[in-house]
């Protein structure tokens, strides 16, 4: 027990020290890597294929991949923010 409690403070610790999703790091990262592929009509389009926040977690970590970027998870969460408070409006 005497373990316990100072591992649990750790972990709860840690897991507030994590850095929220910044969406204006998220546009930077998205403007200077994203828009090399495509440009933002693919998030507005009619046809859309992102519906959820899940599948657009799943996106930007799929285009993180195939550019051989190795982003960060917080980079990645903030290009999700940004797309998502700019076009896709899942959050809200």
């Amino acid at each position: 027990m005497k373990r316990f409690i100072p591992g649990l403070l750790i972990l709860t610790t840690a897991q507030a020290l994590q850095a929220a999703p910044d969406p204006a790091r998220g546009r930077q990262l998205h403007d200077a890597h994203c828009m090399q592929c495509h440009d933002t009509s693919v998030y507005t389009r009619e046809n859309r294929r992102i519906h959820d926040m899940q599948g657009l977690q799943k996106q930007v970590r799929r285009c993180e991949l195939s550019l051989g970027l190795r982003w960060f998870d917080e980079d990645v969460n903030s290009v999700v923010r940004y797309l998502d408070d700019n076009f896709y409006h899942f959050g809200k």
